[in-house]
């Protein structure tokens, strides 16, 4: 048997020592050959007892290599960065450290990748909730959460693929090696800061993905479980994650996206958009639909921070 891992999880990680190890749990509960795979995390600055929680499961029989780096640097992109440079494997799988995947996570993401020769393998991702989630919420904002579910069929990504509309994000997704190799990791001016609800940096990797020509496939098989604290589930939360990401993405496009027909330095289609979403919210509160209002007065929150950005120096 060949001792070097076929595919190695990365994982970055800041003071969440219990929510780690349930991750770490998880993964050792694989049910995939320990030499087979190995788990790199990087403690972003923890000062809890995350190193110790690291170290134990470490120790444990039976576990595969877990191999710990600190990385001082504060930033989410960062600490990714930082492991990435380190795999030897074929395969890289990203998941967080508030993540609890499936036992056969690591079995759906290989086959993923060897049956359809795809480039990188979003996976499927399910709620954990703390709390029951409110009544206002809906389907539509738990992108928002990170718990987008794509259903349960193969989907490829690619611009006319059945799943050009699924973008995979961190908590969940694998890629070769090599195309990290190829477009380098992750951009430092997005991903997670401590205090901030700093996003994009998922996003701006797809597209850097998609502009290079590869390809990728939906893997509903590969499923986790994604924690939702309730501390989120409040719609000041969303409000405000809606507007940073606005803002990031509006960042994003004026770099990848430069077809697009604007009018006042916003594309078209989104004014277009705005305008429905006003609609929406005046017809759901006189229908009484709170479900709908909230999920349309967020999206022009979204709006309104892509504006904030277009139009900044």
């Amino acid at each position: 048997m060949s001792a070097l891992p076929l595919i190695s999880v990365v994982i970055a990680t800041k003071n969440r020592e219990q929510l780690l190890a349930d991750t770490l749990d998880a993964l050792v509960g694989q049910r995939w050959a320990r030499h087979r795979y190995d788990v790199l995390i990087a403690d972003n600055g923890s000062t809890d007892g995350t190193r110790y929680v690291i170290e134990r499961v470490a120790r444990r029989p039976g576990a595969p290599r877990v191999a710990y780096r600190y990385v001082e640097t504060p930033g989410k992109s960062h600490a990714v960065n930082a492991l990435l440079d380190e795999v030897t494997a074929p395969f890289i799988a990203l998941t967080d450290d508030d993540v609890c995947p499936d036992p056969d996570w690591l079995r759906g993401l290989v086959a993923a990748f060897e049956e359809t020769g795809a480039d990188f393998v979003a996976g499927r991702i399910l709620p954990l909730w703390e709390i029951e989630p409110p009544p206002w919420l809906s389907s539509e904002l738990h992108g928002v959460l990170a718990i987008p579910d794509n259903g349960d069929r193969r989907l490829t990504i690619s611009p006319d693929g059945d799943g050009k509309d699924v973008m995979p994000i961190g908590a969940n997704m694998a890629v070769r090696t090599a195309v990290v190799h190829d477009i380098g990791g992750f951009r430092h001016d997005l991903g997670k800061l401590s205090g901030t609800l700093r996003t994009g940096e998922d996003h701006e990797f797809f597209l850097r993905m998609m502009g290079a020509g590869y390809r990728g496939v939906y893997e509903p098989t590969a499923r986790v479980r994604h924690f939702v604290p309730r501390e989120r589930l409040n719609r000041q939360y969303f409000r405000r994650w809606l507007y940073q990401n606005g803002q990031d993405v509006s960042r994003l496009e004026a770099t990848h996206d430069r077809a697009t027909r604007r009018l006042l330095g916003v594309p078209r289609y989104l004014w277009r958009q705005a305008a429905l979403d006003a609609l929406s919210v005046m017809k759901a509160g006189v229908a009484g639909n709170e479900r709908e209002r909230f999920a349309a007065s967020t999206r022009l929150m979204w709006f309104s921070g892509y504006i904030r950005d277009a139009w900044s120096p």
